[in-house]
């Protein structure tokens, strides 16, 4: 054995840990960004005097950026150093978020928002890459969990600015918090982040078309569709479904409740140790199950009920998003760029698709409308996991 073997393990867990610290802080300050307005939707809602579809826009608007945006980044993911688009994202996005706090016009809110969503897959989908290619395959599942583990905790960072740490009707300042805290983060990534492997130009030349020419690559992007169609509007819904009778929440009380988020980061890692365990397939199979069965059971008309409900929901998506992100990066072996961006671009269609339909679903039938139809959606990941099950 070498005399430095025992150092040079050392550096090498060092330098790991530190690459998973600075990758969690970065994508948790982007997606803190995306879901500032979630939960102040009630008062978005009057105080630009407009329908509760309307507020909704907030929100679908910076995720269908995202969805546009991601085929241009995961293309740049496979030839240009990650350093460069996370110093573009993290600007551009703080900027936008500026903007966002200074608005006084709903229609400029909405237009600063989407250009938020265009440039936060710099630091999300880039990023995803850049781990593709340089964590081994054996711990690829587990880093990925903890990669999903960062965008619970931006989520429920931004859900707590927005409707809870900063008063609501003051929403514009967590728009401001957010970005000096997306500012830290792409300073200290852009500072220390390893530069690791650049992706072979072998792999850039890869093609979107031949990604999607793969029958089984297709068929785990959509599993992310389907499952984040029936989280985002469950979650975006929510508000107004407990704003309502009987519950007649105010909107610190319907904050607390994404504190259920908090599943997400224990799950995360969790679900791709018993991924590897029992096989991605059936992680999405009894993911989907939970998911379904807990959605259910936000009908039950009692608080404790609902809090219970949510966690499950959690549970059920978490277990199928890392299943689902881990399956596709343990397939790929080129192109890690492209096959990722293709993944988040499925993710935030879904989710654009499902805030859109659910809003009429909501305005026929309320909250039953969308448990329905959420439901039904589940099929698609519960059913491609099904598939998916004799995988290794």
């Amino acid at each position: 054995m070498p005399p430095d073997s025992g150092a040079g393990a050392w550096a090498r867990a060092s330098a790991d840990y530190t690459m998973q610290l600075l990758v969690f802080a970065l994508v948790a300050a982007a997606f803190t960004n995306v879901y500032i307005t979630q939960p102040v939707l009630p008062v978005l809602q009057q105080e630009f005097g407009i329908s509760a579809s309307r507020a909704s826009i907030t929100m679908s608007a910076v995720i269908f950026g995202m969805a546009l945006a991601n085929l241009p980044f995961g293309t740049l993911a496979d030839i240009v150093a990650v350093r460069w688009l996370i110093l573009s994202g993290g600007l551009m996005v703080a900027a936008s978020g500026l903007i966002c706090a200074l608005s006084q016009n709903f229609w400029l809110l909405v237009a600063a928002r989407w250009l938020q969503g265009l440039f936060i897959p710099a630091l999300t989908t880039c990023l995803a890459a850049y781990l593709a290619v340089n964590v081994p395959p054996d711990r690829l599942n587990v880093v990925m969990g903890s990669y999903v583990s960062a965008t619970v905790a931006g989520g429920l960072g931004g859900r707590l600015l927005g409707g809870f740490i900063h008063p609501p009707l003051h929403w514009r300042y967590a728009f401001v918090t957010a970005a000096l805290g997306l500012l830290a983060a792409t300073l200290a990534a852009v500072l220390w982040l390893p530069s690791g492997r650049r992706p072979q130009r072998t792999m850039a030349a890869r093609g979107f078309r031949q990604i999607l020419a793969d029958a089984r690559t297709l068929r785990l992007l959509l599993v992310p569709f389907g499952a984040f169609f029936v989280f985002s509007s469950s979650f975006n819904y929510l508000p107004f479904y407990l704003a309502g009778p009987p519950f007649y929440a105010s909107t610190q009380v319907i904050t607390l409740f994404y504190l259920t988020y908090l599943m997400g980061i224990v799950i995360g890692p969790l679900a791709g140790t018993l991924s590897n365990r029992m096989g991605n397939g059936w992680a999405m199979m009894s993911g989907a199950a939970i998911f379904a069965l807990a959605l259910f059971t936000t009908l039950v008309p009692t608080m404790l009920v609902i809090v219970l409900a949510l966690l499950g929901i959690c549970l059920g998506f978490f277990t199928i998003h890392a299943a689902a992100a881990g399956a596709l990066n343990r397939r790929i072996s080129s192109g890690q760029g492209k096959a990722n961006s293709l993944y988040v671009l499925f993710y935030y269609l879904g989710g654009a698709l499902g805030i859109t339909l659910n809003g009429y679903a909501y305005g026929l039938m309320g909250w039953p409308g969308v448990v329905g139809l959420g439901i039904v959606t589940l099929l698609i990941p519960g059913g491609i996991g099904f598939w998916e099950r004799q995988e290794p």
